[in-house]
């Protein structure tokens, strides 16, 4: 079974979720043009990685979900969640120029779930959907959406599960 990323549930909403994230380790590859192609084109550096094409001949253990991000530029930087645990430090260097690591700090993320097939036009919508949700409910977006998706390309479309998330400002108390 794979690891999935671990959370806690900060608050539920009747459209979304609250979640607070601890601090993590990606692996990414970012690819410029079509969003559906860039998933493909960044999978096989990443897998590689993993895999064991790295500084030191390291096999990774393959989590969920896979994240992907798209910048104004029509970037799209797709990125493999590292297990829980690993820091930046403990985390061999790519043998592919192509493959980025980041620690990305601990922080609240508003996420909406959804399910289905995998197209720009969805995540868009989607993505659309959870700002309006998460400022109608004060809370503050940092920064752009970005998805996670949890299964193979071979599942059934109609069984994908596929997330929309955004960080959030954290909320005084």
């Amino acid at each position: 079974m794979t690891q999935e990323q671990p959370y806690s549930v900060i608050r539920e909403y009747d459209s979304f979720e609250l979640r607070h994230y601890p601090e993590y380790v990606l692996v990414q590859v970012t690819v410029q043009g079509d969003f559906m192609r860039a998933g493909n084109v960044a999978f096989g550096p990443l897998i590689s990685y993993i895999s064991g094409n790295n500084a030191r001949g390291q096999k990774i253990a393959m989590t969920a979900p896979v994240l992907q991000e798209t910048s104004a530029d029509e970037n799209h930087t797709v990125s493999f969640v590292l297990p829980e645990g690993m820091s930046i430090d403990s985390v061999p260097v790519p043998s592919n120029s192509r493959v980025t690591r980041k620690a990305v700090a601990a922080h609240d993320a508003a996420v909406m779930k959804f399910g289905g097939g995998w197209n720009p036009s969805r995540f868009q919508s989607n993505a659309k959907e959870l700002l309006r949700h998460v400022t109608a409910k004060g809370l503050n977006p940092v920064g752009e959406p970005y998805f996670a998706r949890f299964d193979p390309p071979w599942k059934p479309w109609f069984l994908k599960r596929n997330e929309v998330l955004v960080a959030i400002e954290p909320i005084v108390v």
